[in-house]
């Protein structure tokens, strides 16, 4: 399967937010050599927020566009449906909770069959996690000396949707995420209106 492994600092510096969570991400952003010489169009206005939208979740092209074409079905509005289904992936709400200190980690221990959703292995990212479902680390995995670090050491994201139970290693979907609270600095109208053209 298409995965992205461009080098995450460059990448945050040209789309001008840090969608990789680390912390060094945007140390040299303002270095004069990345300034940006030229204004910028209204079509690459358009291309970045859903650039942006792509790198926060890891996902590709294609899968954006699907993700795109459910929410458009929505009762929600499409940005904020769009927003929601992604934020429920697997590999994010593990993201989310803090097994993993970046999203292509969390997305390595779901591929690698670390995470149990409701006490059963389940090893695809895009897999929608459901309201009332507890994520949870494999008993063997949790004494990995990364994982540890990551899931102890890790500042949580105190989201209210995501419930963190640091003694049993796991972590629930407490309710559905409304788009207010999903911390991401995206404008997810002009995504919309990027596919709708």
């Amino acid at each position: 399967m298409a995965k992205n492994m461009a080098p995450r600092f460059k990448q945050c510096r040209r789309l001008g937010v840090n969608v990789c969570g680390h912390p060094k991400a945007m140390n040299r952003a303002n270095a004069p050599a990345f300034a940006k010489r030229k204004k910028p169009t209204e079509y690459s206005k358009l291309l970045t927020e859903k650039q942006k939208l792509k790198a926060y979740y890891g996902v590709m092209e294609k899968q954006l566009h699907h993700y795109y074409e459910e929410a458009h079905k929505s009762d929600l509005t499409t940005g904020a449906a769009l927003v929601i289904q992604l934020e429920k992936r697997l590999d994010n709400i593990v993201y989310r909770i803090g097994f993993a200190n970046s999203i292509r980690l969390a997305r390595q221990l779901v591929n690698h069959g670390h995470i149990l959703v409701n006490g059963k292995k389940v090893d695809i990212p895009s897999y929608q996690v459901k309201v009332g479902d507890v994520v949870s680390m494999k008993e063997k995995s949790r004494n990995n000396e990364q994982f540890k670090a990551c899931f102890l050491g890790h500042p949580a994201f105190n989201l209210p949707y995501i419930e963190k139970n640091t003694d049993e290693w796991t972590g629930k979907l407490a309710r559905m995420p409304e788009r207010a609270e999903v911390p991401i600095q995206v404008n997810d109208q002009l995504v919309v209106e990027f596919y709708s053209k």
